[in-house]
């Protein structure tokens, strides 16, 4: 049976996502992830900070979160978490001052005051605005498939004013993400024979794991393919000015060829 952080790996890998990406893009450190997925969970941080790493995962992953960590904790335990090992008291010496240890009191209770408040703050704010920490879709900086000119052999007027439908159909398990008007609609696997239908007022952003694995229509017309099997695609745009370029024809060539 495959171990937590196995699982974790299975399904970044399937979403074509590197561990340094990851690293980037959740501020987490790439040796953090790496112990993570091994299940070396020895060498995190202690306290809170390994739960909050596999919540993070979860999320820029579109998996659920609290169940991730529930999963986590069933088999590392609250006990397996690493923990700060007690100092060795040292030998007895002179005794010490009431004052300074009146002093050292109030100190220490300052500092856990303003921990509890930080973490009472961060708390609150995470409530607020759940996924503004870690958005599960990163913007686009480039473009896979940028606005083509036109090709000729599709009339851009065949594009509706009204919008695109995008219907994707799996021939093979092949992991999605779209984005439809900046919100996004999917992000998971799906299941070989499985079919998903998108509609956008001025743009589709696709992503694909397994590019060769899937069909498409726009608009109820057969649509190009959007590459070979196993090959992950990234930031696929379709907008009404690219739209001719993405419906198969008799003269036009896939997009980006």
């Amino acid at each position: 049976m495959a171990s937590f952080g196995e699982n974790l790996r299975r399904e970044r890998e399937l979403r074509g996502v590197s561990l340094r990406d990851m690293a980037e893009a959740t501020k987490i450190s790439f040796r953090f992830l790496e112990a993570l997925e091994k299940g070396r969970i020895d060498q995190l941080p202690g306290g809170l900070f390994p739960r909050a790493f596999v919540r993070q995962y979860a999320k820029f992953l579109g998996l659920d979160a609290e169940k991730t960590v529930a999963e986590f904790l069933y088999e590392h335990g609250e006990s397996g978490l690493p923990v700060e090992k007690p100092k060795a008291r040292p030998s007895e010496g002179p005794p010490v001052p009431r004052g300074l240890l009146l002093f050292l009191a109030v100190v220490v209770a300052g500092g856990w005051l303003t921990w509890k408040r930080m973490g009472a703050d961060r708390a609150e704010a995470e409530q607020a605005a759940p996924g503004s920490t870690l958005p599960a879709v990163i913007q686009p900086t480039d473009r896979v498939y940028p606005p083509p000119p036109s090709l000729g052999t599709v009339d851009e007027a065949e594009a509706p004013a009204e919008g695109i439908t995008l219907s994707l159909t799996a021939q093979a398990d092949c992991w999605v993400m779209a984005e439809a008007d900046g919100e996004t609609v999917i992000n998971r696997i799906l299941a070989s024979g499985e079919s998903q239908t998108f509609e956008a007022r001025g743009q589709i952003v696709l992503s694909v794991g397994n590019a060769g694995g899937l069909v498409l229509k726009v608009n109820d017309r057969p649509g190009v393919s959007l590459g070979r099997s196993g090959e992950v695609k990234r930031n696929i745009v379709i907008d009404k000015a690219n739209l001719p370029s993405f419906v198969k024809t008799t003269n036009a060539s896939p997009p980006g060829s």
